[in-house]
């Protein structure tokens, strides 16, 4: 009777004959749960200990499948020691794909590498010789056309040759060798438990430079309330300083009850305009525009202008509401009533917010509340909006997230999601897990040379580079630091390249930030006094104080430079002055190199020695390089990895330097690459 159990459990289990073992594939996140991300035309570089039982040769490969297709493609992985396995495959389109493992025991390569050492040993092979031939034979069968032709005259050869060393030298040979991997037998392969996945967007999901404007403010004239019209005229300005996306606040009715007066005041005066994020009035909510912004028409020519100028259009969603928001009469029960009846405001004790109403994530009606919401993203991608900047997303409730992005990017490959979520690290990092394109980051907040360091390392050299995408912002209307506060414009300046070149993607919320606008509301606040949140502003774009021209110039060494593209291959480099950062990006070949060395003190000229990693930047250390400051545009000969440097904050706050290898031709001429 135990007997007779024993073979039952037996019955249940995969086939026993399967030898292969299969651990520690990477990338994956959270034993798979969740897909890495990729953009489109980046390789997915996957790994894994592969390995069996006794002495057996085994070979793997990558299989990957781009949903809705039926046929997995394969590619084939190589040793990288210990038991280590790597392959790779290349995402072609945005959407997503599943990828795996397989192993199998690779009974050619066994059978080769013994042949080989019984030669050696002086051993008789005329068996052995045989059984290579019915291994031949076996790829031949799995083979097509000509080339299981040309195996099975090759296992006849080998079989029926009369001379030893002519079959040996057959069995051998490289050339039947190539062909039989083509054709492995895996009758008993394994392949890793589960399948993982990898999401693949498009490419301004990886580098993009955003610009922050509030169209209510684009008005020629001051106190005028602006429009979209007025918004368009400034499009030249915003393509000129080099920006691909240019990124609208909420574009909806703004609520009168309990609405906020200027600089945060609880009482508005009758002429107030309230905050944009204060959504739905009586005109409409989430799917309404503000009257006087202009009508769906102008809107619809905004972001075709915008599209002409090289922009897209980037829009604020802010899921939360007025008082005054139709959600609030016609659908009550999702909102969240106190004991007394009234609807629940929104708080961050001891901070009370009366004009905003949290939406009831566990609202009884949920999912009609689900539906509603990606209908508020629908209706925008309808009139050509591919580029959401989330508010506060981490208010709400993860799988809401999870589901309304999955279910927009099936249908919608190309929309992008920017989470605004200033908030704990493991919140961060799974909003970005559940599908969030890309992230605002801690670096506001990261001033020195020891935290900008550790920081980027944690986002560009662990796991958390495979899911969470940044995007960092010196500024935004909500925040202004202290260190732009204190510094001035070299202050501005000095962020703003930190910004551009430590991270593939930024922003800057304008005109403040190029106008250097620095004043908080009062000490310790990080609010800007006469915020622009509660009021309309008008500046002069022309002022000779605009950081307008440097940016420009960024931008388009940013465009220019391959290396500046990506967040994978920044390094860190030693200097010997704690206020001096010294890094480098690459592209993956070395064809594009950059170095970056940044003053952070926005005060005092600042002097000091790096010492560069020379093998990470392809070069050699016997030989010269130049540098290139595509910034301050001199150019340095440099010798061996350590060199001497001075940046002075108000004239030239860093360097950012090509670096072009000395190449020796065997004509009359060198030059540099």
């Amino acid at each position: 009777m135990k007997g007779l159990v024993r073979m039952k459990e037996i019955s249940r289990l995969a086939d026993g004959r399967g030898r292969v073992v299969i651990e520690r594939v990477s990338p994956q996140i959270d034993c798979g749960r969740f897909p890495i991300k990729r953009v489109v035309g980046e390789a997915v570089v996957v790994e894994a200990d592969v390995f069996a039982d006794g002495h057996d040769q085994v070979a793997c490969q990558v299989l990957y499948l781009r949903e809705g297709e039926k046929e997995w493609q394969s590619s084939p992985m190589t040793p990288e020691g210990n038991d280590r396995w790597r392959g790779a495959f290349s995402v072609a389109e945005a959407g997503r794909y599943e990828y795996t493992v397989e192993g199998w025991i690779d009974r050619f390569q066994t059978w080769r590498d013994a042949l080989a050492k019984r030669i050696a040993a002086g051993q008789d092979v005329h068996v052995d010789l045989l059984v290579g031939a019915e291994l031949i034979e076996g790829a031949a069968g799995r083979a097509k056309g000509e080339e299981a032709d040309l195996l099975r005259k090759s296992a006849r050869r080998v079989r029926e040759e009369k001379d030893i060393q002519s079959a040996i030298s057959l069995a051998l040979g490289e050339e039947l060798f190539t062909a039989i991997r083509r054709y492995p037998e895996r009758q008993f392969a394994t392949r890793y438990e589960k399948p993982l996945a990898v999401l693949v967007d498009r490419e301004k999901a990886r580098f993009s430079a955003w610009y922050e404007v509030f169209p209510r403010s684009c008005a020629s004239e001051a106190g005028r309330h602006g429009t979209f019209r007025d918004c368009e005229a400034w499009l030249p300005y915003v393509a000129s300083m080099g920006f691909d996306v240019v990124y609208l606040p909420p574009i909806h009715p703004i609520g009168r009850a309990f609405r906020k007066g200027k600089n945060n005041s609880v009482v508005a005066e009758p002429n107030d305009i309230g905050s944009p994020w204060a959504i739905g009035s009586k005109e409409g909510g989430h799917t309404s525009f503000h009257p006087e912004l202009g009508t769906l028409e102008d809107f619809r020519h905004f972001v075709s202008e915008a599209a002409e100028h090289g922009l897209e259009v980037a829009l604020d969603i802010a899921f939360q509401c007025t008082p005054d928001h139709p959600y609030v009469k016609q659908h009550p029960e999702w909102f969240r009533k106190r004991p007394d009846g009234t609807i629940q405001y929104a708080e961050n004790p001891p901070k009370k917010y009366q004009d905003i109403y949290p939406l009831d994530f566990e609202s009884e009606d949920w999912q009609a509340l689900w539906n509603e919401l990606k209908g508020v993203f629908q209706f925008w991608i309808d009139q050509g909006v591919r580029i959401f900047r989330v508010d506060n997303p981490h208010t709400k409730t993860f799988a809401f997230w999870e589901w309304v992005i999955g279910e927009i990017k099936k249908e919608h490959g190309d929309v992008l999601f920017l989470a605004e979520a200033f908030t704990r690290p493991h919140v961060m990092y799974r909003l970005a897990k559940l599908g969030f394109s890309q992230s605002y980051t801690y670096f506001t907040w990261r001033n020195t040379k020891q935290e900008l360091t550790d920081y980027f390392i944690e986002l560009t050299q662990t796991d958390v580079r495979e899911y969470f995408r940044p995007n960092l912002w010196p500024n935004t209307p909500d925040i202004l630091p202290e260190y732009l506060q204190v510094g001035g414009r070299s202050a501005f300046m000095i962020r703003l390249i930190l910004a551009a070149t430590l991270g593939a993607s930024y922003g800057i919320y304008g005109p403040a930030f190029e106008l250097c606008e620095n004043t908080p509301a009062q000490a310790g606040s990080e609010e800007y006094l006469n915020s622009e949140k509660y009021e309309l502003k008008h500046r002069d774009l022309h002022s000779a104080w605009s950081l307008s021209e440097i940016i420009s110039r960024i931008n388009r060494i940013r465009k220019e430079n391959a290396a500046l593209h990506s967040n994978h291959n920044l390094r860190f480099h030693t200097t010997d002055n704690p206020m001096l950062i010294c890094y480098s990006r690459t592209t993956d070949d070395l064809s594009n190199v950059i170095v970056v060395i940044v003053n952070l003190d926005a005060f005092h000229r600042q002097t000091g020695w790096i010492d560069l990693d020379l093998s990470a930047l392809g070069l050699e250390s016997g030989h010269d390089f130049q540098v290139h400051d595509l910034l301050g545009e001199g150019r340095y000969l440099w010798q061996g990895s350590r060199n001497y440097v001075e940046l002075t904050p108000e004239s030239l706050a860093a360097h950012i330097f090509r670096v072009r290898r000395w190449i020796r031709t065997e004509r009359d001429f060198d030059y540099y690459l």
